[in-house]
């Protein structure tokens, strides 16, 4: 459905193309293959990620370039923020993350963004993470695309929900942490966090996290 491990953006070159896909003739209405147009808005969406990130990439050009109306990316997606997850193998659908962790106690908000993402990455083995993650060391243009999607979409959006000031710079905090914890159990594997359980990571970062969130700063 996505890119291979370490092919992120080279999915997102289209030689020939058109820089907005203006070029190609839009058709209206869903296709009578619909697996093909789902498949065809993902190969758009790759590359108009790739090119203009996820801020500056617009459903209608995406739509463009697959030759399709631009209500085909609701139908089949829901919207941009799950083409971009899809597009790019994010193990995360923001609408469920945000579903599942904001309801509660804002004291513990921590404990649940912790405990939701160790869950969704152990699910998947680690795999997506890893790639992400070596995706944003080895590519300038996955990490412009990452970095706007987490921060913006992602990690600002729970934080603005709780954080009494310096919502941006509680954001990075946030951030830094949840994908600082991802690169040692998951890339570099480094025990004993690498095999501990979900109490003991929890018991062990949620707490900071919280302070990040919620706490004073300096």
């Amino acid at each position: 459905m996505g890119p291979a491990e370490g092919d992120t953006i080279k999915n997102g070159a289209a030689p020939g193309d058109g820089a907005n896909g203006a070029d190609a003739p839009r058709r209206r209405g869903r296709r009578p293959g619909g697996t093909d147009t789902r498949a065809e808005l993902l190969d758009a969406a790759r590359v108009e990620f790739a090119q203009r990130g996820y801020e500056g990439a617009t459903v209608r050009v995406i739509a463009d370039r697959a030759g399709v109306d631009p209500a085909m990316v609701n139908h089949w997606f829901g919207g941009k923020e799950a083409l971009f997850s899809e597009a790019l193998q994010l193990p995360v659908n923001p609408a469920e993350v945000m579903t599942a962790i904001m309801p509660g106690d804002p004291e513990r908000l921590g404990e649940r963004i912790v405990g939701q993402f160790l869950t969704i990455w152990d699910q998947t083995g680690g795999g997506p993470m890893a790639t992400i993650l070596r995706s944003i060391a080895s590519h300038d243009d996955a990490a412009r695309m990452l970095r706007e999607f987490i921060g913006n979409v992602m990690v600002k959006r729970v934080v603005a929900a709780v954080a009494p000031d310096q919502l941006d710079l509680r954001a990075g905090l946030v951030g830094s942490q949840l994908f600082g914890m991802g690169l040692v159990r998951y890339v570099l594997k480094l025990e004993p966090l690498a095999s501990a359980d979900h109490a003991t990571v929890i018991g062990a970062v949620a707490p900071n996290l919280q302070r990040y969130l919620t706490g004073p700063l300096p």
